[in-house]
Order: structure tokens, then C-alpha cells, then sequence
């Protein structure tokens, strides 16, 4: 098991669908706070705030937490992640988990997972986690990313698009799901060491990356294996909507 491992929690306060998120109040308090509280019941040796906005890092300062202030110029959580171990010198070896900033449900238990799987998996470049899609209508859904694995774990491809297509099943619409076929949807929860970062985030944007929108198969593009674990417990909904933040409401209110 791993102990000796960063989280940090890319946040951004522009957001498309839900501008200033990171700041939106969930239960009494902001939505970053209960992502780094998430973080904080991990083994995690440092928990770090790494956002582009002086008034977030100002309410998790406020709130006892850490925070680097990062460029505004950055595509992705990961690249805001990158400037932050250069500034604070983390070495190659380095697991670091990139918790996003709009996961304020996430347990604390996989957290640990990605992280224990980093450590134990020499191989990967990357490790995160899934969980199985039980009803048709999630995996055909495209706001959620499923991923196929091969035998041993490691990732084939992630798409928004179902897959793997089951061509006799779908092509007679039924509604139930095949048996027997692993259809998985990813949970956006990451780790990968301090030194695979740096390489990473000076590849050119792949093609497949753009098309889908996913930037994890920027990683399969260039050749890095992705690692991908069952999920220990279920995950907690992340927030996108003015719906997903009602959701998180339950069920922080009722915690």
C-alpha cells in the first residue's frame, strides 16, 4: 500500500455549463472544499489545490488547505498538475493522483485505489478505475466514457460511443443489455508518477484525443499503458449541471 503520494485538485473557475463551479455552494460550502476534504480522508502525503483564480485559492487558504496559484493558459487538469510539481520539485518517482476539483462525492478509499495501483503496477504510464454499466441507457449515453480492457487490465480504447458494440444485440434494439459482454464505464480519477507527466504534457494533442474529447487517449497514442482497476466501492456523482449539483446537495446534506 501506498503512503508516500500527492493528490492534487485541478480547479478552474470558468466553466462552460456552470461558470465559478469550483466556488458554487454545496451544503453550506463550497463545492472545492468538499473535494479537498475528500482528499484529506485519503493516505495522501500532501493535498494541493492547483487552480487558476486568486479567489479560489483564497477560500481554500481560508479554509485551512494549501493552493497553487497556476498559468490560465492550460487545456487540462494534467497540464495545471505538470506546472505544479515543477514548481514544487517533486522528483521523477512521484505517484501523484489528480483529483478533479468537481468530484466533491469521491471517496477517499479511491483515492487510495489509483494510487496503491501506481505503485504496484510498474508498467503503466497511467492508472484510474471503472465501474460496470448495468442499464442500456448509460451506455449509450455519451456524457459518460466507457473503456474496454484487455485481459490483464489495461486499456484498449475509451470512447463516449458504447463500446464494446455487440453487433447482433444492438442491431436488433433490444432493451435489456447482453450478458456476459464487460461493458464498463471509466471514472475520471487518475494517478501517474511526477516524471511520466512531464513527457506527457509536452506530446502534441492526438487526433483520437481531439475527436472524443478524452485526453487519457493522448496516453494510448503515443504508446503509454493505462492500467485500469474495478472500483472498490461505488463513486460519488461528479458535477457538470445545475442538476448534478442539486444531486451532490442530497447527498452531502444527508452525510
Amino acid at each position: 500500500m501506498s503512503e508516500d503520494f500527492k493528490v492534487v485538485i485541478p480547479a478552474r473557475y470558468a466553466s462552460l455549463r456552470l461558470p465559478g463551479k469550483p466556488l458554487r455552494e454545496i451544503a453550506g460550502k463550497a463545492m472545492i472544499l468538499h473535494v479537498l476534504e475528500r482528499a484529506r480522508e485519503s493516505r495522501a502525503g500532501e493535498v494541493l489545490v492547483a487552480t487558476d483564480d486568486r479567489r479560489i485559492l483564497e477560500t481554500v487558504e481560508r479554509a485551512g488547505g494549501h493552493a497553487c496559484l497556476t498559468r490560465s493558459d492550460h487545456h487540462s487538469g494534467s497540464d495545471r498538475i505538470a506546472e505544479v510539481a515543477g514548481q514544487r520539485g517533486w522528483g521523477d518517482d512521484t505517484i501523484i493522483v489528480n483529483l478533479q476539483g468537481d468530484e466533491p462525492c469521491m471517496p477517499a478509499e479511491l483515492i487510495d485505489q489509483v494510487a496503491d495501483d501506481m505503485a504496484t503496477h510498474d508498467s503503466a504510464q497511467v492508472t484510474t478505475l471503472a465501474a460496470p454499466i448495468g442499464r442500456r441507457e448509460t451506455l449509450f449515453d455519451s456524457h459518460v466514457v466507457k473503456v474496454v480492457t484487455d485481459a490483464a487490465g489495461y486499456a484498449l480504447y475509451f470512447s463516449r460511443a458504447p463500446i464494446p458494440w455487440h453487433r447482433d444485440e444492438f442491431l436488433a434494439q433490444r432493451t435489456e443489455l447482453p450478458g456476459g459482454v464487460p461493458f464498463q464505464r471509466h471514472i475520471g480519477l487518475y494517478a501517474y508518477r511526477a516524471g511520466f507527466l512531464k513527457r506527457y504534457v509536452a506530446y502534441h494533442p492526438a487526433p483520437l484525443e481531439t475527436a472524443e474529447s478524452l485526453e487519457q487517449l493522448r496516453v494510448l497514442w503515443y504508446g503509454g499503458r493505462i492500467h485500469v482497476s474495478q472500483a472498490a466501492k461505488e463513486p460519488g456523482h461528479g458535477v457538470d449541471t445545475l442538476d448534478d449539483l442539486h444531486r451532490a446537495e442530497q447527498l452531502l446534506a444527508g452525510a
